[in-house]
């Protein structure tokens, strides 16, 4: 298994995707910390994971649960950061409350997450970052919102400059970013008329599957993904080519 020793960090454990990539992760051989703030979607994961309860809109608490997770293991070696919540309310109807909260959550989390963990990964010259944003970042969002889409884009721009700060130090950064994927956020959070009709632009005439964007983060945990950092994966099923 080839991440058999290491040790992953996984946020948004308890949804769709973060439930995806956490089997994942674990079946290459990893010791997964799952972190989520709901402790019961985390436990029906089971053994597989260990669990980390933590509400990542607030830093304080985010800053405490990294202590504890480095008291304990002394180091992170894979962090994926896939936490993020979803606003359809465009332009005029964003709000600064709404943004602040979309920012916190879908970015500066990420970026607290990543500064508590590289410490270590530049010490053993050897780490992942693999942050999962969303076709939104270079459409401009179709059915997400101003604030969704601008969070996404910020977190492939944090991809980018993490990319050229640490690859010297054997640490790699890139970025996941998949259009539609059956989730709950997408299930739940958009109209079926809104997904029908997305879903009608598809070209390959389906939605991403949660397993499908877990098995491109367990690739990029790799070793065999050693040379590619800096990169942005496309899983938009033909929406945008290049």
């Amino acid at each position: 298994m080839e991440l058999k020793g290491r040790i992953a960090l996984v946020t948004g454990a308890g949804g769709g995707i973060g439930r995806a990539i956490v089997k994942a992760l674990a079946a290459a051989g990893a010791h997964v910390l799952a972190v989520d703030r709901d402790a019961a979607a985390v436990e029906q994961l089971g053994p597989i994971c260990e669990p980390v309860i933590v509400d990542l809109s607030d830093p304080a608490a985010i800053q405490h649960a990294m202590k504890d997770v480095l008291e304990r293991h002394g180091r992170v070696d894979v962090l994926v950061n896939n936490a993020g919540i979803l606003s359809p309310n465009k332009l005029v109807g964003t709000t600064l409350e709404e943004w602040h909260r979309l920012m916190a959550i879908n970015l500066d989390a990420a970026l607290l997450l990543t500064q508590a963990t590289i410490p270590a990964m530049k010490e053993n010259g050897w780490g992942r970052v693999i942050n999962i944003s969303s076709y939104a970042w270079k459409s401009g969002g179709l059915t997400a919102g101003t604030g969704y889409a601008v969070s996404k884009a910020a977190l492939v721009g944090l991809t980018y400059s993490t990319a050229r700060e640490l690859a010297s130090a054997g640490i790699t950064s890139n970025a996941i970013a998949p259009a539609y994927v059956v989730s709950p956020m997408i299930m739940e959070q958009l109209s079926e008329e809104d997904r029908n009709r997305q879903l009608a632009q598809i070209p390959v005439g389906r939605l991403c599957e949660p397993e499908e964007v877990a098995h491109a983060v367990r690739f990029l945990a790799s070793p065999l993904s050693g040379f590619m950092t800096g990169v942005v994966i496309d899983m938009n099923g033909g929406l945008q080519f290049g």
